[in-house]
């Protein structure tokens, strides 16, 4: 195994985590999670579930562009002599870090305090704005992803 093929497979592995979770959590947990647990049951297990899953999540965030501008610096004379998906794929990873940073510090501490008040109503609007910034997250991933698969980085 070379040098490159070994930073371009932690980074697939690290951008499967992290898209292929939001994936998962949007398409079959979330609906599965609304047909078999109330309310509460359900806010619960969201805590639960962000908490574990965003661990993976700031391993995906640290490794990514790690791998990358090491893919950069084996393929490429520097970042300036990258394509310009290249680049457009920094951006959206700027983009996806940001919202990822605004639902674990800002909006899973408002849905934890929530639940461990009680306060249903105010963890459903938590957990509300949690899900429609996912979602846009997992959109911009899987633009992420179709750009990377349509230009091959070798």
């Amino acid at each position: 195994m070379t040098a490159f093929s070994l930073v371009y497979t932690l980074h697939v592995l690290s951008a499967l985590v992290w898209v292929g979770g939001m994936f998962f959590a949007w398409m079959v947990l979330r609906p599965a999670a609304m047909k078999a647990l109330e309310g509460p049951g359900r806010l619960k297990l969201w805590v639960e579930v962000f908490q574990g899953f965003f661990r993976w999540v700031w391993v995906a965030v640290v490794l990514l562009p790690i791998s990358g501008v090491g893919m950069i610096h084996l393929q490429y004379t520097g970042f300036e002599a990258a394509p310009r998906y290249v680049q457009v794929m920094m951006g959206l990873y700027v983009v996806m870090t940001a919202l990822f940073i605004r639902i674990q510090a800002l909006l899973l501490p408002e849905l934890r305090t929530a639940v461990q008040a009680q306060d249903w109503p105010a963890g459903a609007a938590a957990l509300g704005k949690i899900r429609k910034l996912v979602g846009i997250n997992l959109i911009v991933g899987l633009v992420l992803v179709a750009i990377a698969a349509a230009r091959p980085m070798f």
